[in-house]
C-alpha cells in the first residue's frame, strides 16, 4: 500500500513539473510582449481561482485530526498559495521616466479639462 503512494506522489510530482515546463516555455514565447504575459498572468489567476474555489474546497478537512494535519503541513511546505498582483505604483515606478512623465502630464491635462 506504500509503495502504491510513493508512485502516486511521484506521478503528481512528474505531472506539476511538466505543468511548470509548460509555464515558463509559454513565459519565453511571450517575452518582450506585454499583453500576451498580462494573459498569460491572468490565465494563471483564473486556473488557480477555479482550482481554489472547485476541488480544493471540497477536499477540505472534515475533522480536527485532517485541518491539523492540513494546517501543519501549510505551515511546513511554505505557507497559503497566493498570487499576488502589482500594485499600481509598482507598475508605475518601473515605466521608462520619460513616460512616467508623460503620463502625469496627460492626467494634469484631464484634470484641467474638467475642472
Amino acid at each position: 500500500m506504500n509503495n502504491n503512494k510513493n508512485f502516486e506522489s511521484a506521478e503528481l510530482s512528474c505531472k506539476q513539473q511538466a505543468i511548470i515546463t509548460v509555464v515558463y516555455d509559454a513565459v519565453q514565447a511571450c517575452e518582450g510582449d506585454t499583453v500576451a504575459l498580462l494573459g498569460l498572468l491572468r490565465q494563471l489567476e483564473q486556473l488557480h481561482r477555479e482550482i481554489r474555489d472547485g476541488v480544493f474546497q471540497e477536499s477540505l478537512p472534515v475533522n480536527r485530526r485532517q485541518l491539523y494535519s492540513l494546517l501543519k503541513d501549510i505551515e511546513s511546505e511554505g505557507g497559503w498559495p497566493y498570487i499576488e498582483r502589482m500594485r499600481l505604483q509598482a507598475f508605475l515606478a518601473n515605466l521608462p521616466q520619460e513616460a512616467a512623465e508623460e503620463n502625469s502630464h496627460e492626467v494634469l491635462e484631464s484634470d484641467r479639462s474638467y475642472g
